[in-house]
């Protein structure tokens, strides 16, 4: 599965500086870029920040589809070189706490003083302003204060970290994203930029808005794990096979529900499916009925039948999966195997084009592709402004 090689994203020839980060911000720029973005991270002299088991920038595929510059932000010329950028570019990312860009010199008042129509996106924990807006915090802190950390886990089990999906990246660089993109498409009708608070915590609760609701509405016990979509239904869970892997079954509605009770061949004398005091005793039906046969042999039983069930599978297997394959929605590049850019566009497909650069790897030549005066780049280089291959 090579990497695509040609760059025809809806977002080509949209220029976006982001300033180097973790997590969201990275993830926000990951998206856009995989759409067609030309974006420049800014990254620090002494390389990245990564957080977690990666400790190689090319495998850091949050980064992937951008050149890097290496800047020092406290150098007196270090905010000339963002603002440079800001003069030529479409958008601005960042994801520093309240007041520091302002400090660095390349905050909003700055960068619009510059070039007005700039989208200027900021990405917090807890908002630009607030009590909390100075505290520190990471994604799980984020969804636990949104309230949708404790709708999420079994019964009688503590509320379970959803990997950092629902602050970070869905709540958080996916809601950038989204903002970035509406900036700009209101910039075509304003002819103005602004500014963008975009918010962990927010984001998380908007991502969680039914489900507080349903907390709201009376038919959603607050104990986790007891209901519909929450482990609770013994028709919505995953079990495990035979041979110690894992079947996923989601048959909500009745008609999927009986496809469901016939494949796993249950007993007519279960209870109703709605019968909320029998599912933990059903529960028990359908796990033993599950361990009866492979995962393999489920998925064959299954076919035919609207069932809803999928195979639980794990992350070094899912591009060997047909379907995966048929999509092509895995490709490998770099000895890494990543998700394809999504959404699909049918006239202007969306492309990984560079691997996840090395800090400061582009910064001569980014700086002269986005037309900075050569003479610029030189002094910056020799007072250290700007570094080339930093880290």
């Amino acid at each position: 599965m090579p990497a695509p090689t040609s760059f025809t994203g809806p977002l080509a020839g949209t220029r976006i500086v982001e300033i180097g980060s973790i997590g969201p911000g990275p993830f926000c720029a990951m998206l856009l870029a995989d759409l067609g973005a030309d974006i420049i991270r800014v990254d620090r002299l002494t390389g990245h920040g990564l957080v977690g088991p990666n400790d190689d920038p090319r495998r850091e595929l949050l980064n992937r589809g951008r050149r890097s510059i290496a800047v020092d932000l406290k150098h007196p010329e270090g905010a000339e070189v963002v603002l440079q950028l800001v003069d030529r570019a479409d958008a601005l990312l960042e994801g520093f706490r309240p007041g520091v860009t302002e400090r660095l010199g390349i905050g909003p008042a700055e960068c619009h003083a510059r070039n007005p129509r700039l989208v200027y996106g900021r990405m917090t924990g807890f908002g630009q302003d607030g009590p909390m807006s100075q505290a520190v915090g990471h994604d799980l802190n984020y969804v636990a204060l949104s309230g949708v950390l404790s709708l999420i886990g079994r019964q009688g089990q503590p509320p379970t970290p959803p990997l950092s999906l629902v602050g970070d990246f869905g709540g958080g660089g996916m809601v950038l994203a989204l903002g970035i993109l509406a900036a700009l498409l209101e910039r075509e009708r304003s002819g103005h930029g602004q500014v963008i608070d975009a918010s962990m915590v927010e984001g998380a609760a908007a991502l969680g808005g039914p489900f507080l609701g349903f907390a709201q509405s009376g038919g959603w016990r607050p104990e986790r794990g007891t209901n519909l979509v929450d482990s609770g239904a013994p028709f919505y869970d995953v079990y495990e096979t035979a041979d110690g892997r894992w079947l996923s079954v989601a048959a909500l509605e009745p008609h999927f529900y009986a496809d469901l009770v016939r494949l796993l061949q249950l007993p007519d004398t279960l209870p109703d499916q709605m019968d909320q005091a029998s599912w933990p005793a059903m529960k028990e039906v359908f796990a033993a009925a599950v361990r009866t046969r492979t995962l393999d042999a489920w998925m064959a039983s299954a076919e035919g039948l609207d069932a809803c069930v999928a195979p639980v599978l794990e992350a070094h297997e899912v591009a060997q999966h047909p379907h995966h394959i048929a999509r092509k929605t895995f490709f490998e590049s770099g000895g890494l195997v990543q998700p394809a850019p999504v959404p699909r566009f049918n006239r202007t497909p969306a492309a990984v084009d560079r691997e996840p650069p090395l800090p400061g790897e582009h910064t001569g030549s980014a700086l002269a592709d986005w037309g900075v005066d050569p003479a610029l780049i030189s002094a910056w280089l020799t007072s250290r402004a700007v570094v080339q291959g930093a880290g």
